[in-house]
């Protein structure tokens, strides 16, 4: 029987907890979790992939950024249901930019690592945005907008949507640009959050677009009500 058989993937729901670490310093860099795939894909190409609970998909770290992960070591604990990864870290390991995805002190709230790298470029403003209004969820709500709507009362929240997408027609309605444009980006915003309150990565909204991609809308409309 091979390592990865040795997991019990059933009691694990099919995700294995996996912390990783650099190499030569030991230094945590993030936790992540990987199913049977991902694990046998790491082990295969030497390069970390995991399994994105918010993507509900495999990405192999670095697959946007270039900051890749080379295997040095597959551990696996006791009790065959925890991962530890010895990496060479290629880069940063956080979307912020930092070396290391803990860096926020718990019991003074300060950042402890400072952003080495502008990941805004790699991974997209929608991804970076929708990062940062995760960010701000447990943030004080009379101080950051974000944090009032996704605390606030749900109805509240959706009601913006439904204000801004009213907003966007009506400038499209007046042929007027600039605020389309303006109109668009708030609607967009206001969608974000509503995903962010329910911990879906605006990932999986390419991904089924993607899927739509080829389709006809007639086509995709038709196989929704068929199911």
């Amino acid at each position: 029987m091979s390592m990865v058989d040795k997991i019990d993937w059933e009691k694990m729901n099919n995700l294995i907890p996996v912390i990783t670490q650099e190499a030569k310093t030991n230094e945590v860099l993030m936790l992540a979790y990987m199913n049977k795939e991902a694990l046998e894909l790491t082990l295969e190409t030497k390069i970390a992939h995991y399994f994105s609970r918010s993507k509900q998909r495999l990405w192999k770290k670095g697959e946007s950024s270039g900051h890749l992960q080379n295997i040095k070591e597959i551990l696996l604990d006791c009790d065959n249901d925890t991962i530890l990864l010895k990496v060479e870290q290629i880069g940063v390991a956080c979307h912020t930019g930092r070396k290391s995805c803990f860096f926020t002190n718990l019991e003074t709230t300060k950042e402890v690592l400072k952003v080495e790298v502008d990941t805004t470029a790699a991974y997209g403003i929608i991804e970076t945005l929708y990062h940062t209004i995760l960010e701000r969820k447990n943030d004080d709500p009379s101080k950051s907008y974000t944090a009032k709507l996704l605390k606030g009362k749900q109805n509240s929240m959706l009601k913006k949507i439904v204000e801004e997408a009213g907003e966007l027609t009506f400038a499209v309605k007046d042929n007027n640009e600039e605020e389309i444009v303006y109109e668009s980006a708030d609607l967009l915003y206001h969608c974000l959050v509503a995903l962010a309150s329910k911990n879906i990565s605006p990932d999986r909204v390419k991904q089924e677009l993607a899927r739509r991609f080829g389709i006809s809308g007639i086509e995709e409309k038709n196989s929704r009500i068929e199911e």
